[in-house]
């Protein structure tokens, strides 16, 4: 679980260092700011909403309570059903089964990381702890 926590927490730090930095950002210049790919931006925003540190207006994000609870809140509890079910997954499979995107999957993924409940094998499939 270290190396998925440390990884999704360093995502998180450099986000929410570009938005106290800068003030509400959009999406691409988080991106372009912190050198994140698409799949770090979305497991950060997911981390800092678990934390209740990230809130979106538009296309806009900031800092603040969040306003996105639940959505990624429901979200993870798709993925965790599914690897509750499943045992492991690998994403192309909890995409399958939850019928989520790519960006929906890697919040919630980023938020059950930050909940300690999920673990990244050496296979590259997800488990929970």
């Amino acid at each position: 679980m270290r190396e998925i926590t440390t990884k999704f927490g360093n995502s998180a730090g450099k986000v929410w260092s570009a938005l106290n930095d800068k003030g509400c950002l959009d999406k691409d210049k988080i991106i372009e700011i912190t050198k994140l790919n698409e799949n770090e931006f979305h497991s950060a925003v997911g981390w800092l909403a678990r934390e209740n540190k990230i809130s979106k207006i538009d296309n806009n994000f900031k800092l603040d309570n969040t306003n996105l609870e639940k959505e990624i809140g429901t979200q993870a509890g798709r993925v965790w059903k599914i690897l509750d079910i499943w045992e492991d997954a690998d994403f192309t499979t909890i995409k399958k089964l939850s019928d989520l995107s790519d960006e929906q999957i890697n919040c919630a993924l980023g938020w059950l990381a930050r909940e300690d409940k999920i673990d990244l094998s050496e296979k590259r499939k997800f488990t929970l702890k």
